[in-house]
């Protein structure tokens, strides 16, 4: 099955929350990812926060032209929700 982003919501700081088509969802921080000439301006959070999820792409995009895998956001919010949960 391929990922796909098919909603998102803005957290506060470079935190978003994401649902996914397999039904998945949860947290993602990006404030590490946000470097280089693309993602850079993103650490402006009035630019961040000017994010929608392309219906084209399915993933979440920025007015720049920014954007990142669906697969690298999924990898990502499933690493902070384990990091997240206490071992049994």
């Amino acid at each position: 099955m391929f990922l796909h982003v098919v909603d998102a919501q803005y957290l506060g700081e470079y935190c978003l929350w994401l649902k996914f088509n397999n039904g998945a969802e949860g947290e993602i921080d990006l404030a590490g990812e946000l470097e280089g000439e693309v993602f850079g301006p993103l650490r402006d959070r009035d630019a961040f926060k000017r994010f929608t999820v392309d219906p084209e792409i399915e993933t979440v995009v920025w007015e720049n032209g920014a954007d990142f895998a669906p697969e690298f956001l999924y990898e990502q919010m499933t690493e902070l929700t384990s990091a997240r949960t206490p071992a049994s």
